[in-house]
């Protein structure tokens, strides 16, 4: 593989405000490799491999280091990606007894020695250590290879994949090709990808005595895996710690919060879109609000959630003022916060 900067110079140019390189005829090289070791740190640091499963607790604390280098090559359009590198992470486990009290905590290594473009279709080696040799300690460690293996290779994948999309330069190239497109017109033209709609949730209705809560929250995770916790029981039971009974069917009833909060799915379009009738035990009888939520991946690995709660009352039944912020505080810190905490999701 060519090193970054080495190709023919003849035919590398540099990035020109006068457009002597207009649709990429030219090769056109980026550095990559900051980028490589900053998406390393968002796809594996604080990743959840195991969280209570047999009394285990698996997690990546940190990516320790990337080394080698990262470049994509760019002519008329077409992406060709370069990466050699290695990378090293570092986990901590943990290990309980039925009442709660720890056995053993253990810290290990990931490494991976060899990841390239002319592998893309391979899995790359992945070498999992423990620095604990006790029956515990290797206990973990199987565990880590059995449940932590597979998370991993996903996520190399997705940046394999990201590379192969341009990686940093993906973003450049529709930018300019915007540009390009809407150039000598008032009005501006998409290209395909860029007009892809997403799914919107709907409009808020204002309603006197009613408000509306609307938020959107960043995760790092891919959209199905946000999906499937919000509709499922165990996982509901596991980051909030009270009793849960959640359908993952149109029409399925949901009660969480041990009861506090109830209602029933009314759509699901799965790994997108999530509708529900939903209410407080202490807001009037038969009263429900609204809550649509939608997920985004605008990059892989990166969620984000859009929720709109609508007729939302400003009063419940016994005349407290305080549903709003209630409702509002209890979706980001009792919901949104705790997921990424027990899921390692967050951002």
């Amino acid at each position: 593989m060519a090193k970054f900067g080495e190709g023919d110079k003849r035919w590398i140019v540099e990035e020109r405000q006068d457009g002597a390189n207009v649709h990429n005829w030219h090769w056109a090289e980026k550095d990559c490799y900051d980028w490589t070791c900053k998406r390393f740190d968002a796809l594996f640091e604080g990743l959840v491999v195991l969280s209570g499963e047999g009394g285990l607790w698996i997690k990546i604390s940190k990516v320790e280091s990337v080394k080698g280098e990262a470049y994509v090559n760019i002519r008329k359009g077409k992406i060709i990606p370069g990466y050699e590198i290695s990378a090293v992470m570092n986990w901590e486990g943990e290990a309980k007894d039925g009442s709660g009290n720890s056995l053993a905590t253990v810290q290990g290594k990931v490494e991976l020695p060899y990841i390239a473009d002319e592998n893309a279709d391979e899995d790359p080696e992945v070498k999992v250590s423990v620095m604990d040799e006790t029956s515990l300690g290797q206990r973990l460690k199987e565990a880590f290879l059995a449940k932590g293996k597979p998370l991993v290779l996903e996520r190399i994948a997705s940046y394999v994949k990201q590379m192969a999309n341009g990686g940093p330069a993906q973003e450049e190239m529709q930018s300019k090709n915007l540009e390009v497109k809407g150039k000598g017109s008032n009005k501006p033209v998409l290209d395909e990808k860029v007009s892809a709609k997403p799914v919107e949730p709907p409009k808020a209705k204002a309603r006197e005595g009613f408000k509306t809560i609307t938020m959107t929250e960043r995760f790092h995770c891919r959209p199905r895996d946000l999906y499937e916790v919000l509709l499922d029981e165990n996982r509901w039971k596991g980051f909030t710690q009270s009793n849960a009974k959640v359908s993952k069917e149109v029409g399925g009833m949901f009660s969480i919060f041990d009861g506090a909060v109830t209602g029933v799915n009314q759509e699901l379009e799965e790994n997108r879109l999530i509708v529900q009738k939903w209410r407080f035990a202490n807001w009037n009888d038969g009263h429900y609000s609204t809550v649509c939520m939608t997920f985004e991946e605008p990059e892989i690995g990166t969620t984000v959630l859009k929720l709109t709660q609508t007729d939302v009352p400003e009063e419940d039944r016994f005349g407290n003022a305080t549903v709003y912020e209630t409702t509002r505080r209890g979706w980001k810190e009792l919901i949104f916060h705790k997921i990424r905490a027990v899921f390692g999701y967050g951002l």
